[in-house]
């Protein structure tokens, strides 16, 4: 009988420790989730402000302010300019 408590008293104490260890990895992994969702929300803020800047670089008065200082382009004189028509396509 006294074997059989201090085997039942061993099995209590090897399953206390698991549950311990467990618990303490589950809290470790959580921190882990809880960190790696901040960051996620991080780079979603970062990458809505990366959008909203690249849609100020495109913007026509940039471009055009852009192509006259720095490659000293201009608008072509009336005399000189093309149109082109669409030849063929869909009846109307």
């Amino acid at each position: 009988m006294v074997r059989l408590n201090i085997f039942l008293l061993l099995a209590v104490v090897i399953c206390s420790l698991a549950v311990v260890t467990s618990q303490h990895k589950a809290r470790k992994i959580f921190q882990a989730l809880e960190a790696e969702q901040e960051h996620a929300r991080q780079l979603e803020v970062e990458f809505g402000q990366l959008q909203l800047e690249l849609s100020t670089w495109g913007t026509a008065p940039r471009i055009e302010k852009i192509a006259r200082e720095k490659l000293k382009m201009r608008a072509p004189e009336t005399g000189h300019m093309i149109t082109a028509t669409p030849t063929g396509g869909l009846p109307q």
